[in-house]
Formats: C-alpha cells, sequence, structure tokens
C-alpha cells in the first residue's frame, strides 16, 4: 500500500471523492462520537479537517482558515499548527483571497484528495450479491 509521500495523481476515476452526504454523514457520526464520550478521548483534528474539505471539495465550496479552524474542534492554535503541519507535508494549500487580502483558504491538494479517496474505496462495503 503506498504511503501519501509516494502517492501521485490518480486518474480521475480513481481519485473521486464520494458524496458530499457521505463524507458529511462520516463527520456527524465522529461529531457524536465526541459529544457522548470525553472528546480528547478521540481528537483528530487533522483527519477532522481533510475531511471538511474533502466535503467542500465535493460541494465545490471554499473552505477559509477560520472555518477549518472551527471544523477542527480544537482550539484555534492548535488548528492553525495542524495546518502548518499539513501543508509542509503537502497535504493541503493555503490560497490568498483575491478580493480580501487578509483571509485566506485551504484546499486539499490533488495528492490528498487521491489519497481520501482511495481510503473511502477501501472502507466502503462491497455491494450484496
Amino acid at each position: 500500500m503506498p504511503d501519501i509521500a509516494t502517492l501521485h495523481t490518480a486518474p480521475a476515476e480513481l481519485s473521486k471523492l464520494p458524496s458530499p452526504g457521505l463524507i458529511r454523514r462520516v463527520i456527524r457520526q465522529r461529531q457524536e462520537r465526541s459529544a457522548l464520550f470525553e472528546a480528547d478521548l478521540f481528537a483528530d483534528p487533522a483527519w477532522d479537517m481533510l475531511l471538511d474539505l474533502a466535503a467542500a471539495h465535493a460541494e465545490g465550496q471554499r473552505v477559509s482558515v477560520t472555518s477549518l479552524c472551527i471544523a477542527s474542534g480544537v482550539p484555534t492554535t492548535t488548528a492553525l499548527r495542524w495546518i502548518a503541519q499539513l501543508t509542509a507535508k503537502g497535504l493541503v494549500e493555503k490560497v490568498q483571497d483575491a478580493i480580501d487580502r487578509r483571509r485566506a483558504f485551504v484546499r486539499l491538494t490533488d495528492r490528498s484528495i487521491a489519497a481520501i479517496a482511495r481510503y473511502f474505496r477501501n472502507v466502503e462495503p462491497a455491494p450484496a450479491l
């Protein structure tokens, strides 16, 4: 199984993310779990951010840094450190707002889109025969 560092952009059909509804359902399930148990037991802000960005990508929406910090479920300073780590690893990239230079958006790289698409293909149950 290739790791994210060696995963190259896959053909379009292999990089196709699942429906935004499925990704949002996974996000809601994660939030529900955190509401029922101590949230820090399951803290995984990097994955929460990647899921939020994947859903937004599939919906054709942009995600601001502020919105991504909120989606992470951790304090803003912690979320900003995670964004920096994800950027350094080539999983996300920041894009300045062309109209308001004080604002920036975060988006998935092609490499992370391919990895997330592969993840959902691998964990999706096989159809019943």
